[in-house]
């Protein structure tokens, strides 16, 4: 058993004259205090990676930085399934006696840390060395490739994805700390400049600095009883080229080993934190976990399903797609958000019951993948 303790997230956007070990105390120290613990209290550490501090000792290097002495230390590296990854991990070093408190923490300055073509070049990475990178293709072409497959499969259309993007927005609205705030339109997302066809700019989640962390514990450090009840992976290939299929990936499979670890079901869950890198991202995990029928996640946001006050509120703090993307800690401010809503200080956001959370992530090109259950006791 676990629990997550404490939780924190810094804006997102651009934080000029930041970086990435700056980002990571932040988070780690807002963490450290919404936990009530002191540095001394950390026994295990856990970082995701940085593209702009790309160091082999990325642990080491923070807990020197940050004043910590961990029994337990290293850095994971999933893409954007690494936040969840840790959560899991975490889990069960508390769980098994490894460790007491578990600081996860990731951050960088991915906006104004590094240029453009650096980060093409980095982010590259996911694609075939010899099948793939040598048409050039980049990450929003892999998944406007995805996005057209999907859409001649199940019928879903551009508009469809268009609904997800004015959610998050709208849910951004309400959190000071998300990088865009304006409310957005359907027709500003299909107004908004091509990028890879059918996916246009908002339907992109934008490049941030920032950075989020929690803190995984043996029992509870303040009133704040949240549960870890347990997770799932599932990898079924790394090279769009080779993927065994553009249609269906391994969020189920994932979904189902947390299910069988937490003993529930996505059924249980009454609030969502689901990856949405894209809003195809967003639309293909909310159908493969079950959340949404084959080709209607578009047609649920239309219809109020994920709005705070809908039968499953998702993402209240905007998402990737609004809150922002910082690399590794982008998807760390779902979880952030799910602590809070869950704890009942999500102060204008509060969704009516957040009993029970799913958080799924999502690395590469649907590539790897990562479910979990949370609780509140």
């Amino acid at each position: 058993m676990s629990w997550i303790v404490g939780a924190a997230s810094t804006p997102y956007g651009a934080l000029r004259n930041s970086d990435t070990l700056g980002l990571m105390s932040q988070a780690a120290a807002a963490a450290l205090a919404d936990a009530q613990l002191e540095r001394g209290d950390i026994d295990g550490l856990l970082c995701g990676y940085s593209t702009t501090l790309p160091h082999l000792m990325l642990a080491t290097v923070f807990a020197e930085h940050f004043g910590l002495a961990p029994s337990y230390a290293h850095a994971l590296q999933a893409g954007g399934a690494t936040g969840l990854a840790m959560l899991m991990l975490a889990h069960q070093l508390v769980d098994s006696g490894q460790a007491r408190h578990v600081l996860v923490v990731a951050a960088e300055n991915r906006l104004s840390g590094q240029s453009r073509d650096s980060a093409i070049q980095t982010l590259s990475q996911v694609g075939h060395p010899v099948y793939e990178l040598p048409f050039g293709p980049t990450i929003p072409a892999y998944y406007g490739l995805v996005a057209s497959r999907y859409m001649h499969s199940y019928g879903a259309t551009e508009e469809d994805y268009a609904e997800l993007a004015v959610l998050m927005r709208r849910h951004a609205a309400r959190h000071a700390g998300a990088q865009f705030r304006d409310p957005i339109s359907i027709g500003d997302v299909m107004a908004s400049r091509p990028i890879s066809t059918p996916l246009k700019l908002l339907d992109c989640c934008p490049v941030s600095d920032g950075g989020s962390a929690f803190i995984v514990g043996k029992s509870p450090t303040t009133a704040q009883r949240v549960k870890v009840r347990g997770c799932g992976q599932a990898h079924t290939h790394q090279h769009v080229s080779v993927a065994p299929d553009l249609t269906r990936f391994g969020a189920a499979q994932a979904l189902a080993r947390a299910e069988a670890a937490s003993g529930m079901s996505a059924r249980d869950a009454v609030y969502a934190g689901i990856y949405d890198s894209f809003t195809i991202t967003l639309a293909i995990l909310l159908e493969e976990l079950g959340l949404a029928p084959r080709g209607e996640a578009g047609t649920l946001a239309r219809e109020g399903h994920f709005d705070l006050d809908g039968p499953l509120p998702l993402n209240t703090h905007g998402g990737l797609l609004s809150y922002g993307h910082c690399g590794a800690g982008g998807a760390l401010a779902h979880l952030v958000e799910a602590h809070l809503q869950m704890t009942g200080r999500a102060g204008d956001r509060q969704v009516p019951d957040a009993s029970i959370a799913l958080l799924h992530g999502d690395g590469g090109v649907l590539s790897s993948h990562v479910s979990a259950f949370l609780e509140r006791a």
